[in-house]
């Protein structure tokens, strides 16, 4: 495989130790933004160092590792930090399909970080020069206006009638489970910039990872993987039910979400498949036999918390390489669910349910699955939102989850 690269012969890498900047999403200065925020900790970037541009096919995160490991073993670092997000980064995004492009990993000239009470400016580039201030000059934030809302490949009756289909097909036995997603357009006055977007979810969804990365911005609740050193975790997520109206609805919903046999069936065949992935790769690997609930502002997860211990040199890009796609975004077996996909969603899905996240030039990093998420593109931003079929699944049922997974972006686009 071969990746267009834009990047200069050699890399100049500062990493410096700073006071506290802040807000880091406060300080992108402009709407071409370069983000992975939790909890108020995280990286955030801007400018392009070196841009990779990946083309569909397999092989595509061992390309992008080898890539990345010329590229940043070639550069003049200095790195006294030595954290996780310091010295060499590159934030990147995938095509969820292989057979798609549209993948994008992209070296930063600026990275702001803050970790475990610690924050850093890198500056990456050509010989680059004395490490100027996080945010030299910003463009002003302009909030999107006068939004206008139409479908995208299905309207709401022909995805139920596609819901519908998939489960005949689980039923005759010839899949156990399938995600189907929708997709929807928004069109707003003027260019919409990425930051507002950041701002509001960080805001709403501050236990999410808020992402961007070419043009993507999302809020995913799901970890895909972390890598620090030899240690990994991730979050599998299945099975969905909305928030209640108070408290006592909520405990009720949570309730009847953890008995409910559908919805434990579809997080099995994810916490199984993460399992299978992971335990070739770890000589420790510790998984829950039963899922928690996970509460967010507008939805509830089953979700299980899973650790390891890697055995050998590998990087956060080769346990990607072995967890995506996930039963959580495709369905299983992978093949089947892959197959169908393609042929009920009328739809090409680009980077939505792809793996999104940043690596630093030691292998460590974190990772999710862009879901809650938009496609920038000027004025116009393309949302999506997918559910998990399996024989119980109710088209009418799925279509209001869809409908309440859309919520998260679209409160990032109108406030």
């Amino acid at each position: 495989m071969r990746l267009a690269v834009t990047a200069p012969d050699r890399l100049d890498v500062r990493t410096v130790e700073i006071d506290d900047p802040g807000d880091l999403i406060s300080c992108l200065p402009h709407p071409s933004a370069l983000a992975w925020v939790r909890h108020g900790e995280g990286l955030v970037g801007w400018g392009e160092a070196a841009r990779l541009t990946v083309p569909a096919g397999p092989g595509r995160f061992t390309a992008v590792q080898d890539l990345l490991a010329e590229l940043f073993g070639g550069a003049r670092v200095d790195d006294p930090l030595g954290v996780p997000g310091s010295g060499p980064v590159a934030f990147g995004s995938f095509a969820f399909d292989p057979a798609s492009g549209g993948s994008v990993v992209i070296v930063p000239r600026r990275v702001l970080g803050r970790r475990g009470g610690r924050a850093w400016l890198t500056t990456i580039g050509e010989a680059s020069g004395p490490v100027a201030r996080p945010v030299e000059s910003a463009d002003p934030l302009t909030a999107p206006s006068q939004l206008t809302w139409s479908d995208g490949a299905l309207s709401a009756p022909r995805w139920q009638r596609a819901v519908a289909a998939a489960v005949q097909h689980i039923r005759a036995g010839r899949l156990g489970k399938v995600v189907l997603a929708r997709d929807l357009f928004a069109q707003a006055a003027e260019p919409i910039d990425a930051r507002v977007l950041l701002a509001r979810l960080a805001h709403r969804f501050p236990a999410c990872y808020t992402f961007a990365c070419g043009g993507l911005v999302g809020a995913t609740p799901e970890l895909l993987i972390r890598r620090t050193g030899d240690e990994v975790e991730s979050l599998v997520l299945a099975g969905t039910t909305a928030r209640g109206t108070d408290p006592a609805d909520d405990t009720e919903r949570a309730a009847r979400l953890t008995a409910s046999a559908k919805d434990r069936q579809e997080h099995a065949y994810a916490a199984r498949m993460v399992r299978e992935a992971l335990a070739p790769l770890c000589a420790e690997l510790s998984v829950p036999d039963d899922p928690q609930v996970l509460t967010l502002p507008n939805v509830m997860h089953l979700a299980s918390p899973v650790r390891g211990r890697l055995h050998g040199e590998r990087s956060v890009l080769d346990v990607v390489e072995a967890l995506h796609p996930t039963p959580a975004v495709c369905g299983t077996p992978t093949d089947q669910a892959l197959e169908l996909i393609r042929r009920l969603e009328g739809m090409d899905r680009g980077r939505y349910a792809g793996p999104v996240g940043w690596v630093d030039a030691r292998g460590d990093g974190e990772w999710g699955i862009a879901l809650r998420c938009a496609e920038l593109d000027g004025a116009r931003a393309r949302l999506f939102a997918g559910c998990g079929i399996v024989a119980d699944s109710d088209p009418a049922a799925e279509l209001a989850e869809a409908h309440n997974k859309f919520r998260a972006m679209r409160y990032a686009l109108q406030g």
